[in-house]
């Protein structure tokens, strides 16, 4: 399974679809890389890859302060799963290979 890339993903949140770029590296069962939105990049922290099982977690500012925490599968060249949105509940995300 190679996550290693670039991925567009979408997350359907309480205030409608957000659009990020997630670009990650697998070394064995770590996950490393990056995710950008809204014009803003941060670290991803925590990635964790396990078979085609892939975690990580970010930490935005926009629209407000929060951690998202990420899990999905990856089958080819598209991903889906869900994002924990910090006290707001968890939401679905979908994404495929830039």
């Amino acid at each position: 399974m190679a996550v290693d890339g670039t991925w567009n993903i979408s997350i359907e949140t309480p205030i409608g679809t957000r659009q990020a770029t997630l670009n990650v590296a697998a070394a064995g069962s770590e996950l490393t890389g990056t995710q950008a939105a809204d014009g803003n990049s941060t670290s991803i922290t925590d990635g964790k890859v396990d078979g085609n099982k892939v975690s990580w977690k970010v930490a935005i500012t926009n629209p407000m302060p929060m951690t998202l925490e990420f899990t999905v599968k990856v089958d080819g060249d598209k991903m889906t799963g869900k994002c924990k949105l910090g006290t707001f509940g968890i939401a679905d995300l979908a994404g495929e290979r830039a």
